[in-house]
C-alpha cells in the first residue's frame, strides 16, 4: 500500500460464503463472519456481493434502524415486504429500504437464472424512523463514462432518496477514460471494481478489489480497460459518540 490515505483490499481477501443457492462474497463483517477490525467504513456497515440461484430466496426476516440499498446487476429478485410493497427488481435497478423502527421482508429468485446483486447497509443520520420504499430503475448509458448518483441522502435529483448524508454512484468507463470525484474533509470513499482495472490516483484496482479511502483531495478514477464500478462517498463517523460540549463535563 504505497499510499497510506488509499487501502486497497484485493478480491482475494473478501469472505466468501456458499449455501448452495446463495454464493456471497461479504466485505465487512456479517453474520457468523466476524472480524473486530472489519465492522464498517464510516457510515457504511455492509457490502455484500450476493448471487442467488433460481427458485431460491430470503424467506421473511426482519430489518430496523438500516438504510438498505441493493443494486441489481444481473437477473432479477422478488421482493415483498410488511410495508405492503411488492415489486420486481430487475437489472438496472436500485431499491432502498428504510428500515427504521423495524419491517420484514423476503426477497425470492422466481426467474430461471441466476440473479446477481450489490446489498448495501449504510446507518441512518437519524434514528426511529418510519418504514419507507424507493425504487428506480437506470439504464446502463446513464453511467457510461461517468459517476452516476443511484442512491442518495444529499436531495440529489434523480437518486433514489434514503436517509443518510451519503451517495452511491454507479459508472463504467471505457478505456483510457477518466472521472474525477472531489474528496473532502469530514468524508470516506468506498470503490469496488466489479470488473477490469483502473487507476485510483496512483493505485491499482483489478477486478473484484475495493478501495477504503481518506483523502482530502481530486481522487481521479482512470480505465485501463473497459471497468465497472461501485463508489459509495460517506461520511468518516470519526466524530461518533460525545460533542465537546459533553465532554465539558458538569459538577452538579
Amino acid at each position: 500500500m504505497a499510499n497510506k490515505m488509499i487501502e486497497i483490499i484485493r478480491a482475494n481477501k473478501r469472505h466468501f460464503s456458499d449455501f448452495e443457492w446463495l454464493k456471497t462474497y461479504w466485505l465487512f463483517s456479517f453474520s457468523n463472519y466476524f472480524d473486530p477490525h472489519n465492522i464498517q467504513f464510516g457510515a457504511l456497515r455492509v457490502f455484500n456481493d450476493d448471487v442467488v440461484q433460481p427458485g431460491t430466496g430470503f424467506p421473511t426476516h426482519p430489518h430496523e434502524e438500516m438504510e438498505i440499498i441493493t443494486i441489481v446487476l444481473e437477473g432479477e429478485m422478488t421482493h415483498q415486504d410488511s410495508m405492503g410493497n411488492k415489486a420486481v427488481i430487475k437489472a438496472g435497478d436500485v431499491q432502498r429500504m428504510s428500515a427504521g423502527t423495524g419491517l420484514t421482508h423476503s426477497e425470492f429468485n422466481l426467474a430461471q437464472t441466476p440473479v446477481h446483486f450489490y446489498q448495501i447497509w449504510i446507518f441512518p443520520d437519524t434514528s426511529g424512523l418510519k418504514p419507507t420504499y424507493d425504487q428506480k430503475r437506470y439504464k446502463a448509458n446513464e453511467w457510461k463514462n461517468r459517476l452516476l448518483p443511484v442512491a442518495s441522502g444529499q436531495n440529489i435529483q434523480g437518486a433514489v432518496t434514503f436517509h443518510t448524508d451519503a451517495t452511491i454512484y454507479r459508472c463504467s468507463l471505457e478505456a483510457e477514460k477518466e472521472v474525477t470525484h472531489n474528496a473532502t474533509s469530514g468524508r470516506r470513499i468506498f470503490i469496488y471494481l466489479t470488473e477490469g482495472q483502473i487507476s485510483a490516483n496512483s493505485e491499482i484496482l483489478m477486478a473484484k478489489d475495493q478501495a477504503r479511502i481518506d483523502i482530502e483531495e481530486p481522487l481521479v478514477l482512470k480505465a485501463q480497460q473497459p471497468s465497472e464500478l461501485i463508489l459509495i462517498d460517506v461520511p468518516s463517523c470519526k466524530g461518533w459518540g460525545y460533542s465537546p460540549k459533553t465532554l465539558t463535563g458538569k459538577r452538579q
